[in-house]
């Protein structure tokens, strides 16, 4: 593509953390969180049975799509993470006090995180992805959740897991399997390198 033929990129989402992965690899895009009720949808879904892998793909759509109807001619790029242990689905903590009750549930276990990426032009689906990350947290004791929390404050309930891998979080953990970015919320690399296969990003 020229410069000129390039098509507007939108991110459909409010999230800090991926807003600032795009900028700081050098994508120009806006940002315009999706309307939908995320909740409720991922309700739905969990009801019927979908696998983590399959929930966060269908999320990271329907964000993309709410913004892709109303910008038809726009790359919508939509994402969502999910994290599951042992089956359970997590949502994120509504209050400090809420963010301990999850660490205390994921001390001393694993635990899965789900990133998935979408990319919608109207209502064709261009490109998906998604990719894990496994988490094993340290047993944490009371008083080092409240001191972290103490810590870390109100900026734990942006993520799921009550942690910013970037930051303080990584005291949580004693061991990590997956790619740094999708920990944080979305599969970067590959999200680069289909704009680059599309031209999107000059090669």
């Amino acid at each position: 593509m020229t410069h000129r033929d390039q098509p507007e990129l939108i991110l459909a989402s409010n999230s800090t953390a991926r807003q600032s992965m795009l900028r700081h690899a050098g994508l120009k895009f806006s940002a315009q969180p999706s309307d939908i009720d995320e909740k409720s949808h991922k309700v739905t879904l969990a009801a019927g049975g979908v696998t983590a892998k399959t929930l966060a793909a269908e999320l990271a759509m329907a964000k993309a799509g709410d913004i892709a109807s109303q910008k038809p001619l726009a790359w919508v790029i939509g994402a969502d993470q999910v994290l599951v242990c042992e089956d359970e689905f997590f949502d994120k903590a509504e209050n400090l006090s809420a963010a301990g009750e999850v660490l205390q549930r994921l001390s001393g276990r694993c635990h899965e995180l789900h990133a998935a990426v979408s990319i919608l032009c109207g209502d064709r689906v261009l490109w998906q992805h998604t990719d894990v990350a496994r988490m094993w947290m340290r047993p944490l004791s009371d008083q080092f959740i409240e001191a972290y929390l103490d810590q870390a404050g109100p900026s734990v309930l942006g993520s799921v897991g009550c942690y910013q891998i970037e930051g303080l979080g990584v005291q949580l953990f004693e061991r990590i399997e997956g790619d740094h970015f999708t920990i944080m919320g979305l599969p970067l690399l590959p999200l680069l390198n289909y704009l680059h296969s599309t031209g999107v990003i000059s090669r």
